[in-house]
């Protein structure tokens, strides 16, 4: 059963990224009109801030299909290829409930926010999350994979690591590391217009543990740090 099914999108104030509490607080700068209010960004730190976001989210040429890799490009109202909407969100716990993460996520983040992103070129849904095709390991790389059938496609708010400055590390909902757990990276040293188009993909977290375990505040690169903005811009 898909998570559509199982799991109800919360109400229009949710808090998902970086603190933004309601859908539309803020107007996402590169989705086409056609792709309405729940629309969504997501940008590195590395690139732009809420206001101004330079590269966004986005899926290389164009491709509506399983495995097309997941890029940052450039800001523009008018490429379907940075269409993305927030598919189906809740809980880590809710998502456990539903039979979609293990009991191991669940006890590690369970009061975290978790979500997918579904790819939807001119708001049209395409069925297509970002997501990893395998449990994540270090190193494997972001596509286009089915939405609602399993946690390869969901992405949890480490808001017990990062949150202040609208700026949090997103961890694959299949991670399996749970001291240094896999979130989604940006090459460092790449920069989006580079050629071949650098490709999104989860490792690591990084940072200095502190006493608790947990990553120190401003010791996690910058490249595993991710905004967000909803909403297309007026």
């Amino acid at each position: 059963m898909s998570i559509k099914s199982k799991v109800f999108a919360a109400a229009a104030t949710i808090t998902l990224i970086g603190g933004v509490s309601a859908v539309g607080a803020l107007h996402a700068n590169a989705a086409t009109p056609s792709a309405g209010p729940s629309a969504i960004d997501i940008f590195s730190r590395d690139f732009g801030t809420h206001a101004t976001p330079m590269f966004t989210l986005d899926t290389l040429k164009q491709g509506e299909k399983v495995g097309q890799p997941q890029i940052l490009f450039r800001t523009s109202n008018s490429d379907p290829a940075l269409d993305y909407t927030i598919s189906y969100q809740g809980l880590v716990s809710d998502f456990y409930a539903a039979g979609l993460v293990t009991a191991a996520v669940d006890l590690h983040y369970a009061d975290d926010a978790a979500f997918e992103v579904q790819y939807d070129p001119y708001g049209v849904d395409s069925g297509l999350c970002t997501g990893v095709a395998e449990t994540a390991i270090a190193g494997e790389g972001v596509t286009l994979q089915p939405c609602g059938v399993s946690s390869k496609t969901l992405w949890i708010v480490d808001s017990a690591d990062t949150i202040r400055g609208g700026y949090v590390p997103l961890i694959n909902g299949s991670d399996t590391n749970f001291s240094q757990p896999y979130v989604l990276t940006y090459p460092m040293s790449a920069y989006p217009t580079d050629k071949p188009r650098p490709q999104l993909y989860v490792t690591n977290l990084t940072g200095e543990q502190g006493a608790n375990g947990q990553p120190i505040f401003g010791t996690v690169n910058s490249n595993q740090l991710y905004g967000a903005d909803f909403g297309v811009e007026k």
